[in-house]
């Protein structure tokens, strides 16, 4: 198998950012990694860690050397296009964080770059690198469900956690960008057919009390273009002191042969601790009950991170590297998934079924 050295160029220096930048820099075939930050100071620290080669407040300037043939963006959620297309511009591969934008146009943008420069773009719907989720697709593809009919997919999180990422991008409300995991791994679960109708309601409360004109509950169900009918949920208000470090989540799928139900709430694993258990996204957050594994990402154990975010990047080296299949999304692919999380919204909003294509 023919192996390729990487040099991988991290744009963002946060704490998703930091993450992938040390799992590249511990990856065998990465020869070479840069770091950028809007920061400077916060892009000199993870290179300090990492032993990165080369740190800038500059995103360009990182995209732009020579010794960098990958990109690793991992910027907030509305920063992700101009790194995006820059890289794309000059030709080298990407995984950037989802949502791929807050809009259609941008996404529409970022696609035809690619496809006019033949460049690869994969999107971090890190759901699909869980080891529960990778086993249930693996039952679909052997056909054990028989032909998928219907599901379900609810997930839940901290009122503080969402907060936190409005108060960085008000566009990015729960439904675009943490119920879209669930309409990715829905969609990717049942590959080969398309959405065609959604129809949605929402609850404003704890956000809008909090500042925030987005809901706190949504609800939809999604139809699609074969007849199957799923059911979506996200409640992004339970109370931060809540045990959960991350989503807690059910997901169901249900076929003509057979059933799914994956209990991702991780309620099985509880730990008490006086000296308190940090979020991960929340660092000074910490409370004494957890579930143990609720973190989204993944977690630290001994010294290695291991997870969803852990597994993703990884697959995405060894695909770069030694030319491995891997399982991240498309752009196309997190195109459809946005055009379904913003059809979720007009529909709350507007009280009416969408169909899909949306309009403009």
């Amino acid at each position: 198998m023919e192996r390729k050295d990487l040099g991988i160029a991290v744009v963002g220096a946060g704490r998703i950012g930091g993450l992938r930048a040390r799992l590249a820099a511990e990856h065998p075939a990465v020869r070479y990694l840069a770091i950028s930050d809007a920061d400077p100071a916060r892009a000199r620290a993870l290179a300090e860690k990492t032993g990165a080669q080369f740190h800038s407040g500059d995103n360009a300037a990182i995209i732009a050397r020579p010794e960098v043939n990958a990109v690793i963006i991992s910027s907030s959620e509305g920063a992700h296009v101009e790194s995006l297309v820059q890289a794309i511009e000059v030709g080298k591969p990407v995984l950037v964080e989802k949502p791929i934008a807050l809009n259609l146009a941008d996404a529409d943008r970022v696609i035809r770059a690619a496809e006019r420069a033949g460049t690869s773009v994969r999107v971090g719907y890190s759901r699909r690198y869980k080891e529960r989720y990778l086993i249930a697709k693996e039952q679909i593809a052997q056909g054990r469900l028989g032909r998928i009919v219907g599901g379900a997919a609810r997930v839940f999180n901290l009122r503080s956690q969402a907060t936190a990422i409005l108060e960085r991008n008000p566009h990015a409300t729960p439904v675009v960008d943490a119920l879209t995991y669930y309409v990715d791994l829905m969609n990717w679960l049942l590959e080969g057919t398309a959405v065609k109708e959604v129809f949605a309601r929402g609850q404003k409360g704890v956000l809008r009390d909090a500042g925030f004109d987005t809901e706190d509950v949504s609800y939809a169900i999604l139809t699609y273009a074969d007849g199957a009918v799923v059911n979506l949920g996200i409640a992004y208000s339970l109370p931060d002191k809540y045990p959960a470090r991350g989503h807690a989540a059910r997901v169901e799928v249900l076929g003509t042969g057979g059933v799914m139900i994956l209990d991702d709430d991780h309620t099985d694993k509880l730990m008490y601790s006086e000296k308190g258990v940090p979020h991960v996204y929340l660092p000074d957050q910490p409370v004494n009950m957890v579930f143990l594994q609720s973190g989204t990402p993944g977690d630290w154990a001994l010294g290695d991170f291991w997870g969803p975010v852990a597994n993703e990047t990884r697959a995405w080296l060894d695909h770069l590297a030694v030319g491995k299949p891997c399982v991240l999304a498309t752009a196309r692919e997190a195109r459809a998934t946005l055009e379904v999380t913003l059809a979720i919204e007009h529909s709350s909003a507007t009280g009416k079924p969408v169909t899909l294509p949306l309009a403009g």
